[in-house]
């Protein structure tokens, strides 16, 4: 049994160590900002520490994950959305010059101006609806699609497009069997790079829009000074959009020892 316990105990201490080096960021900024709401005193209005923020979480978690579902349905549809968008014009653009000579600016447009200044627009055009904030989040998600997608269908290797029409592929075969292919990694990388922003679209959308989500809830409690449940909405969609980026990089990275 000693010996048994010893081998338990020992086995522990390099898993343990392991997730102290991996995660000792986030404990350190834990720890910090319990440390600064305590030492300034601050009147819970104000600030509050993460304990009061993981207590609320815990007595309270249908109100978090209700919110926090209709938040990530509206990030993950408009993600697909914009990355199937992007891809489409990006295609359109690669069989056509006057296409892309009238898309890239307009792209380009869109992605200039900031998405605070967008909704108000989009809001009274679509209506005060979720999908007003979906649609936020296809304009916030295409351009990376569409820019990388881009890339990816030119950066073809060398000859290759030669040796495809010296074979008498056609324009679509060419497009499917050699320049989709070559893109596929740069689409990984716009995926990767647009995740976590879906969840940041969707959240201020809902947050100046008030509809139902993660960002009305954060609102919602804020006027009404219930600081723990407006810092956990921010908590959750942190986390929601981490675990959108750690997907989204699991699927780079699979693509990128795939294709490459």
């Amino acid at each position: 049994m000693a010996t048994q316990y010893q081998n338990d105990k020992f086995s522990l201490k390099p898993w343990f160590i392991q997730f102290i080096s991996r995660y000792w960021a986030i404990l350190l900024f834990l720890v910090v900002w319990q440390a600064w709401v305590v030492i300034n005193a601050f009147n819970p209005i104000v600030a509050v520490g993460p304990f009061a923020v993981l207590s609320d979480l815990i007595n309270h978690p249908e109100i978090y994950l209700s919110n926090m579902f209709i938040t990530f349905v509206v990030a993950l549809g408009g993600l697909a959305s914009g990355m199937i968008l992007g891809s489409l014009l990006a295609i359109a653009s690669w069989f056509s010059r006057f296409v892309s000579a009238m898309l890239t600016p307009l792209a380009v447009m869109f992605a200039s101006v900031p998405v605070v200044a967008l909704i108000p627009i989009f809001a009274r055009l679509f209506g005060f609806n979720i999908t007003t904030s979906l649609f936020v989040v296809v304009v916030i998600t295409f351009f990376p699609s569409f820019v990388f997608t881009s890339s990816g269908l030119r950066s073809l290797p060398p000859g290759s497009e030669d040796l495809f029409r010296v074979l008498g592929a056609g324009r679509l075969t060419v497009l499917w069997r050699l320049a989709l292919p070559a893109a596929l990694p740069n689409m990984a990388i716009a995926l990767r790079l647009s995740a976590s922003h879906a969840v940041l679209a969707a959240m201020v959308a809902e947050f100046l829009m008030g509809t139902t989500g993660l960002g009305f809830l954060f609102a919602q409690n804020l006027e009404r000074f219930a600081t723990e449940r407006a810092f956990g909405a921010g908590l959750v969609a942190t986390i929601a959009s981490v675990a959108m980026f750690l997907v989204a990089n699991a699927i780079e990275s699979h693509i990128h020892r795939r294709w490459t």
